[in-house]
């Protein structure tokens, strides 16, 4: 854990919208780092499965020896769950993690901006591919306190925080936002606001060309992953890492790419779009590239 105090991120309490994965993983992290976490969700039943995943993540990291039981409990006692935005004031800092969707995000910044008429209050998007500068748009004149705050999955087992700003993001926010992630025991790192930033930028067409690579009769899924693994020392091969990520949001973030930056390449393999067709998403559904019985 960094040895950052909270005095260089003025933040004390943290909103977190969306109890999801990631809105999830964002504010156990959060409440680790000795952060008052209150997570909004308009789902009763995301409420339920997200206090469920973090009791079974806090206690795994307990038996591993990585928490003693004393700060799990200090832990997840400082996280209070709210299913109306009204009553998620009082924060000074906030991280939206909901659907990856231009439309749904920009209502919710919008309202945030309204709802929070102090500029010290950053808001933060956790998106993994649409434009930053596009959806600080949503917060008007106050557009300059937008950033994104790209976290990984499992958030408490992923190191990175991709930090990008927006054209319109100040220096300020950028830096606090930097001093933040650092506080939460993360690894901070830059990129600029293109489609994709660096991570999707860089695995998706990845992903993407394994299928090409396995639709065009190259290798078999199971040798494709194989070589990955054992010669380019990935721990998950791309096509398995791919049902793990949705690979209805591999399509999605395929053709951000392709739209953002103009580019036909990036638009998804025809086997891929074939299995999203036919419901096959991966691990969410129990088939995808792989059959998943147990799920």
């Amino acid at each position: 854990m960094s040895t950052t105090t909270s005095t260089d991120h003025h933040v004390k309490t943290l909103g977190v919208l969306g109890a999801g994965q990631m809105g999830g993983g964002i504010a156990q992290v959060s409440a680790m780092a000795g952060l008052t976490v209150r997570v909004f969700d308009a789902f009763p039943g995301a409420i339920d499965k997200c206090k469920a995943v973090h009791a079974k993540s806090l206690a795994k990291l307990v038996e591993k020896g990585k928490l003693s039981q004393e700060a799990a409990t200090a832990a997840s006692g400082r996280i209070s769950f709210v299913n109306t935005l009204d009553a998620l004031t009082g924060c000074d800092w906030l991280v939206e993690a909901v659907i990856e969707d231009v439309k749904i995000k920009k209502d919710l910044l919008s309202k945030l901006a309204a709802m929070y008429p102090d500029e010290s209050v950053v808001l933060a998007t956790n998106t993994s591919s649409i434009s930053i500068t596009d959806l600080a748009t949503a917060a008007g004149k106050t557009a300059h306190r937008v950033v994104g705050m790209h976290f990984f999955n499992p958030v408490p087992l992923m190191q990175l925080v991709e930090v990008i700003p927006a054209m319109q993001t100040t220096p300020q926010v950028i830096d606090r936002t930097i001093a933040l992630a650092t506080a939460m025991g993360k690894t901070p790192l830059r990129a600029n606001d293109r489609a994709g930033f660096i991570s999707n930028r860089v695995l998706m067409p990845m992903i993407n060309e394994a299928f090409y690579a396995w639709m065009e009769g190259v290798a078999e899924p199971e040798a494709i992953d194989g070589i990955m693994k054992l010669g380019c020392n990935f721990p998950m091969g791309p096509l398995r890492l791919a049902d793990f990520i949705g690979l209805d949001t591999c399509c999605h973030i395929m053709n951000v790419l392709a739209d953002g930056l103009n580019n036909d390449r990036y638009r998804p393999c025809p086997l891929l779009k074939q299995l999203v067709t036919a419901g096959r998403l991966g691990d969410k559904t129990g088939r995808g590239v792989y059959a998943y019985p147990s799920k």
